[in-house]
């Protein structure tokens, strides 16, 4: 039995957590070893990013279970117990089994602790997580104004109303013009009325700003919120924020005084994270914002140069943005805003990031100014983003992408013509590329990604099938060194990528330079095939470079023997014809 989504997580869950914790540890390394540090964070990074995309690939084809279903009454299955659900870490062994059930099914529906939620402070104090140096600094008054926007569909009422506490409390009076609520049409009773009284004491208290409403009579999607709440600001400047925040004290000023010396500059804060479980803040360090060629968003470090001047306080260039941004509002609207033609989620903040920095502009992360952002455990209304995530990724990849556009399709393993994916019409957005006289893409991966590997040599990509036994190469359990054959499902673990060089990877192609693929090796000695980083199977005196022709044998160029199907298993042996087919062709070979 194929273990569940959830329990994998279990699984990962220790291994993460070391690899953040160890990730951590960047502000204790001396500058004396500044490129190690830069090796270990790309490293730790990319084992992270693994395991969620070997997650993610992995349970594709299974249906997602939001969280644990809680236990009706009258029925005979036992009773959920704490430590069955994800809720219940550290938290909650004393509740009562009324409240428990109460704490649970609130979590189901929101991905984190409501039940917990309603009983905090509006006003909680947050930890002081600021860089020692973000302490001692003075910002000038006569700062740009802001108008700060929250998007939010089905959020809990207390998380809203904790962030907009934490938003009149900790943003200079004379500065916050207004904050805009944009509803995407939830359907949750108390974002109505009670959400409606709490505005109206807000408005009351606070004359010198305004509340905004904005509700959407169909869900939009989040691009279309965001766009709604750029819309309805007046203020200098508009922060684009989650609903299920709390900024820090002093969180505005340093974003502002960038913007007031750059108005082209799009601002970042540092997010630290909320536990979903028990709502603790966690210290994050401030690290740029990148993404793979799937257009998922990750964490990166940032260029060798910030790292040299010793001074973590320091803003920091980085590729793209993570959804959370304040930017000059005449600004955003001079670059087109955000693309209304995304739909529900994902791709919109890479397409956003690599617009600014093609069409004038440039993207810092502000490491004295810190958001605590409640990490879900799931969402709710959206279990699987696939399919919206795709869709937009290939369509940022169309108007923005250039030669590199079809990275975008192999990272998502989706033919390159004929995919039966509508991205939309794109017209309109290439106009105003060339309206803006944009940079092409290659400059953008020559100077300000160049971390992101160009892909050049990948000759076909997909499931890679043996035609005469109809059964596919799989990477096999990871992690593990022993490629297995198995029935054809062309899911992450049988992705394969032919390299012009003749190298084949299984299970997955690295977007960034600094990663090592997982090469197909043949040792020689063995009867089955190896698969190990390339850089150690060369060191082990594997031959990892095949000769393959579409519909023909896969022949080992060190040891002459081929990959064949025997008894349904994978072996390396002397070549007797068996024949191969790799499911996309990018050039001949």
């Amino acid at each position: 039995m194929k273990p569940t989504k959830r329990q994998m997580r279990g699984l990962l869950r220790p291994k993460l957590l070391t690899l953040i914790e160890d990730f951590l540890t960047w502000k204790a390394t001396s500058t004396k070893s500044v490129n190690d540090l830069f090796k270990n964070f790309e490293q730790k990074q990319d084992a992270i990013q693994k395991m969620l995309v070997d997650e993610r690939e992995r349970f594709k084809d299974q249906e997602v279970v939001a969280a644990p279903v809680k236990s009706q009454r009258g029925q005979d299955e036992q009773k959920l117990k704490p430590q069955q659900s994800p809720l219940f870490q550290g938290w909650g062994e004393n509740l009562s089994d009324e409240d428990q059930e109460e704490a649970q099914a609130l979590f189901e529906k929101y991905g984190y602790n409501v039940f917990l939620s309603d009983r905090l402070p509006l006003n909680r104090e947050l930890p002081e997580t600021r860089e020692s140096k973000c302490l001692q600094k003075k910002y000038p008054k006569d700062l740009p104004s802001i108008a700060v926007v929250l998007i939010y569909l089905d959020e809990a009422l207390s998380i809203i109303k904790r962030a907009i506490r934490s938003i009149i409390d900790r943003t200079p009076e004379h500065l916050l013009r207004e904050i805009i609520l944009v509803d995407d049409h939830s359907s949750n009773d108390d974002l109505k009325g009670d959400l409606d009284v709490y505005v109206k004491s807000i408005e009351a208290q606070n004359p010198l700003f305004r509340m905004v409403r904005v509700r959407h009579v169909e869900s939009l999607g989040l691009t279309q919120a965001r766009i709604s709440g750029w819309r309805a600001a007046t203020a200098d400047v508009v922060a684009i924020l989650d609903a299920h925040i709390e900024v820090h004290k002093e969180w505005a000023e340093p974003l502002l005084t960038r913007i007031k010396a750059d108005r082209t500059v799009v601002v970042s804060p540092v997010f630290d994270r909320v536990n979903y479980y028990d709502l603790d803040v966690v210290h994050y360090v401030p690290a740029a914002h990148a993404f793979d060629w799937a257009l998922w968003c990750m964490y990166e470090s940032f260029r060798p140069e910030w790292y040299h001047l010793n001074d973590t306080s320091l803003p920091g260039k980085s590729p793209s943005v993570m959804g959370i941004m304040v930017v000059d509002r005449k600004f955003l609207g001079e670059i087109g805003a955000l693309d209304g033609g995304m739909k529900v989620y994902g791709g919109e903040n890479v397409e956003l990031g690599v617009r600014v920095w093609l069409c004038g502009g440039s993207i810092e992360v502000v490491p004295c100014s810190k958001i605590a952002h409640i990490e879900r455990n799931h969402k709710p209304y959206a279990p699987d983003l696939s399919m919206s995530m795709k869709r937009n990724a290939l369509r940022a990849a169309e108007i923005w992408m250039d030669e590199y556009k079809h990275n975008v399709n192999i990272a998502w393993n989706i033919p390159i013509k004929d995919h039966g994916i509508d991205i939309g019409d794109v017209s309109e957005r290439k106009e105003l590329r060339e309206k803006l006289k944009c940079k092409p893409f290659k400059w953008y991966l020559e100077n300000i990604y160049p971390q992101l590997d160009t892909w050049d040599n990948i000759l076909a990509y997909g499931g890679m099938k043996n035609l005469d036994a109809n059964i596919c190469i799989d990477q096999g359990l990871f992690p593990g060194h022993t490629p297995i054959a198995f029935d054809c499902f062309n899911y992450g673990p049988q992705h394969t990528y032919y390299h012009s060089n003749g190298e084949l990877y299984i299970g997955g192609l690295k977007s960034h330079k600094y990663n090592d693929n997982r090469c197909l090796a043949d040792s020689g000695e063995d009867t089955f095939p190896d698969l190990y980083d390339c850089n150690e199977a060369v060191q082990k005196g594997m031959g990892i470079h095949w000769d393959f022709t579409q519909g023909k044998e896969l022949k080992n160029r060190q040891t002459k023997r081929c990959l064949e199907i025997q008894k349904q298993k994978l072996v390396v042996q002397k070549c007797t014809g068996q024949k191969w087919e790799i499911q996309n062709i990018i050039k001949p070979f």
